[in-house]
C-alpha cells in the first residue's frame, strides 16, 4: 500500500513536541515524514516504517505509540534478527509451566506483554521463513496460542514494523512472504536519509551536544566555527543520524575545552588501522599463504588457521589504534570501541599489550586492577 499523502490543508490538531520525542529536524523531507507519523498515530492500524540504517526508525515507532490512544499501554520492541527458531513460539507467544524442560513457570511472551499497547517488530526483513509464518498467523486476527496451552488467546496490540530493506525485492527473490508484506504494509512511513535533509545536520549536531551536556553534567559546550563549517558541507552520511550522533559523542568525550572540534580523524566509526606488517609469529602471512623458504612454492594455510591468524592480527592492531587515540585510557578506549570496559580489558590482556605498545611516547595503558 502507498504511503499516506501529506494533506494540502494545515493540520488543525496541535503539532506534537517532536524534540521531546528525540526527533529533530526542520527540512521539508523530514517535516513531511513527521506529518505522516502524526497521521498514522491517530488511526489504529499496522504501520511499516522504512528507511536506511541509522535514520531513526525505532524513534519513529515510539512516536507513533506515544502520540496514539495507546500511549498509556506498553511499547514492546523485539529485534527480529535475534529471534532464533529454537525458541520462536515461546518468545513470541509465551508458554505454560511444564511446556518444555526449563519452563518452570508461565510466561506471557512479548505479544502478551504488549497487550493494550504497541508491538514493535524491528528488522522485520531478517525473519526466518518459520518466523514469518508465525507472525502472519498472528497479524491476521491477533489470535495466538501459548506453547503448551490448549486455549487460543487474543491480544489487543498494534503492530509497527521496521525495515531497511526493500521488501518488494525480497518477495521477488522468494526471501519474504508476499502475504505477510500485505499484512504489514497497511500504512507506510518512509524516513529520508540524512543526506536529503538539507539544513538538519547542524540542528541535530547542536541537539546532541546539549543532550550530552545534560547526560554527563558537564559545563556548557558548543561547536567551534570550523566544526560548524565542516558540518554544513554536503556529505554522504552512510550511517545517517546514528553516524552523526556517534561523531558528536566521540568528539565530546575527547574535548577538553568549551568548544568541540570535529577533526577528520574522529569521523570513522572505527579508528584507522595501520597497514599490515609482516608477521613475527612464523611463515603465515596476512593472505593465509605459507612460504617455507626462498626456493619453495607458497602453499595455502588451512582455512581455520588463516582465519584465526587474521582475526588475531586485526584485534591487536585495532586495540593499539584505539588505545593510541584514547591516550592509553582504558575507559575512554572502551567507549570509543563501543564495548563494555570489562570485555575491552579482557582483549587487552589477551594480546598482552604493555606500556608503549602503540599508545604514543610518554603515554601508557591504564591497566585494570
Amino acid at each position: 500500500m502507498q504511503a499516506l499523502e501529506t494533506p494540502d490543508e494545515p493540520d488543525r490538531i496541535t503539532a506534537p513536541d517532536w524534540s521531546g520525542l528525540n526527533l529533530h529536524g526542520e527540512s521539508p523531507a523530514f517535516c513531511s515524514a513527521l506529518a505522516l507519523l502524526h497521521r498514522c498515530a491517530r488511526v489504529d492500524a499496522t504501520v511499516l516504517v522504512c528507511g536506511e540504517t541509522g535514520t531513526g526508525k525505532e524513534l519513529a515507532a515510539r512516536a507513533i505509540h506515544y502520540l496514539s490512544p495507546r500511549r498509556h499501554g506498553p511499547f514492546v520492541p523485539i529485534n527480529c534478527g535475534a529471534l532464533p527458531d529454537s525458541i520462536l513460539e515461546a518468545e513470541l507467544f509465551g508458554h505454560t509451566r511444564g511446556a518444555f524442560t526449563d519452563a518452570k513457570s508461565d510466561s506471557l511472551g512479548v505479544i502478551g506483554q504488549a497487550h493494550g499497547g504497541t508491538l514493535f517488530l524491528d528488522e522485520i526483513d531478517s525473519l526466518s521463513p518459520r518466523a514469518q509464518a508465525a507472525i502472519l498467523r498472528f497479524a491476521q486476527d491477533r489470535s495466538y496460542r501459548p506453547l503448551g496451552s490448549p486455549q487460543i488467546r487474543h491480544a489487543d496490540v498494534r503492530i509497527v514494523a521496521a525495515t531497511n530493506a526493500d521488501l518488494a525485492q525480497l518477495v521477488e527473490r522468494g526471501q519474504f512472504r508476499q502475504d505477510l508484506l500485505y499484512r504489514l504494509n497497511v500504512l507506510s512511513v518512509p524516513l529520508p536519509p540524512l543526506r536529503e535533509r538539507q539544513g538538519d545536520v547542524l540542528l541535530l549536531a547542536r541537539a546532541f551536544v546539549q543532550r550530552l551536556v545534560r547526560q554527563y553534567g558537564s559545563p556548557p559546550r558548543t561547536l567551534s566555527e570550523r566544526s560548524t563549517e565542516w558540518l554544513l558541507q554536503p556529505r554522504a552520511w552512510p550511517g545517517n543520524v546514528r553516524e552523526l550522533e556517534h561523531l558528536i559523542h566521540r568528539a565530546f568525550l575527547l574535548c577538553s575545552g568549551a568548544q568541540l572540534e570535529l577533526q577528520a580523524s574522529f569521523r570513522p566509526a572505527t579508528p584507522s588501522v595501520p597497514p599490515a606488517a609482516p608477521s613475527d609469529d612464523g611463515p603465515l602471512i596476512a593472505s593465509g599463504v605459507h612460504v617455507d623458504g626462498p626456493s619453495e612454492a607458497p602453499t595455502m594455510a588451512a582455512f581455520a588457521q588463516a582465519k584465526a591468524q587474521a582475526i588475531e592480527t586485526f584485534e591487536r592492531r585495532y586495540l593499539m589504534a584505539v588505545l593510541s587515540q584514547a591516550g592509553g585510557n582504558l575507559s575512554l578506549a572502551a567507549r570509543l570501541a563501543g564495548k563494555e570496559r570489562s570485555r575491552f580489558c579482557q582483549l587487552v590482556r589477551k594480546h598482552g599489550l604493555q606500556r608503549g605498545d602503540g599508545v604514543g611516547v610518554g603515554k601508557g595503558i591504564e591497566h585494570p586492577a
